[in-house]
């Protein structure tokens, strides 16, 4: 009867003209920001509750009453929200009603692997670590692609997720960008190209966003890549090298390196490797399935971002005399 009584008199403050002025006053609270978690199907007494439990000083019965007798008790999201010092009961509701949680942001960066793109993920402030200690198989199991290689099937970019969020909502998202991003490339092909796939498409797009320096270029490293897939020669291309020597590269690529057989050395094997070296972004997607035309079948940096690019041996060799011997 006391409990009753108690929350009949907080009825009676609320509908006064008493819950004009408190709505507006800020709330005790224990710190300058404390940290709220409304979890998915929480009862409206039981997000005051949790609102009491996080660090505000309020009573939450009080606060349940103010949550329903303002019209929108049941507009309130679940998530992960940040309460910060002066937050007044008015302000509460709008950010719960709003969704206004608090964000964080992972960056994907174009080119990386997945082994990079794991890291990242680990030190990412506030994302819970799920995939910690899981193989790559067990993660692309988890994402409902079994058997399927994760080398670029996540699209670079930068995500924001709430606090607590599982990584691999994040992996999810970015897995699904790439499906996106890579179907909207593939529709936009060229009709001669010598691509069979989407699949090839990505990895072509993953060897031209490895070899690219400058973004300007894409489309002519593209282009010569296609040029020798059209002939059947090697690619020759040293980041996939790199790809196939895994852990054991030391950052520098040396003779023996090239000659030694993975299934990602296009020294030793015609053709595209089986697999991604990295995550390609939309431009190389892009110059992989629209390459320039052109005639030329090698290319080398200038030293300074830029390729120049050869369409015989002869010029070829030319240019690396040039450009890498100072002759």
């Amino acid at each position: 009867m006391l409990r009753l009584f108690k929350l009949f008199v907080l009825l009676a403050v609320l509908l006064g003209g008493g819950a004009a002025w408190w709505v507006h006053q800020p709330l005790p609270m224990k710190a300058e920001m404390v940290d709220l978690s409304v979890e998915p199907g929480t009862s409206v007494p039981g997000i005051a509750q949790a609102v009491s439990d996080a660090g505000v000083q309020v009573d939450p019965s009080l606060l349940y009453w103010w949550f329903r007798l303002s019209g929108e008790a049941r507009q309130i999201k679940a998530g992960s929200y940040e309460l910060e010092r002066g937050i007044t009961p008015r302000s509460l509701l709008r950010k719960l009603v709003r969704g206004d949680e608090a964000l964080r942001a992972v960056t994907l960066v174009e080119g990386w692997n997945f082994i990079q793109f794991r890291a990242a993920l680990l030190k990412a402030e506030h994302l819970k670590p799920d995939t910690e200690g899981l193989s790559a198989g067990s993660i692309m199991s988890s994402l409902g692609r079994p058997g399927v290689h994760p080398e670029g099937r996540f699209f670079p970019d930068s995500y924001t997720y709430a606090k607590g969020s599982s990584d691999l909502a994040v992996l999810k998202r970015a897995m699904r960008a790439m499906d996106k991003k890579l179907e909207a490339a593939w529709s936009q092909r060229l009709p001669d190209t010598p691509l069979k796939t989407p699949e090839q498409a990505l990895i072509l797009a993953s060897i031209v966003e490895k070899e690219t320096g400058r973004a300007s270029d894409r489309a002519m490293i593209a282009g010569v890549f296609v040029n020798r897939l059209r002939i059947g020669m090697m690619l020759q291309t040293d980041p996939t090298v790199i790809y196939g020597l895994g852990a054991t590269f030391d950052g520098n690529l040396r003779r023996r390196h090239l000659q030694t057989d993975t299934p990602w050395n296009t020294y030793t094997r015609t053709g595209l490797p089986p697999t991604p070296i990295a995550m390609p972004g939309k431009m190389a997607l892009l110059a992989a399935v629209q390459p320039a035309p052109t005639s030329a079948l090698y290319f080398v940096s200038r030293g300074d971002g830029t390729s120049e690019f050869s369409a015989s041996l002869e010029e070829h060799n030319r240019a690396v005399n040039k450009y890498q011997r100072g002759q």
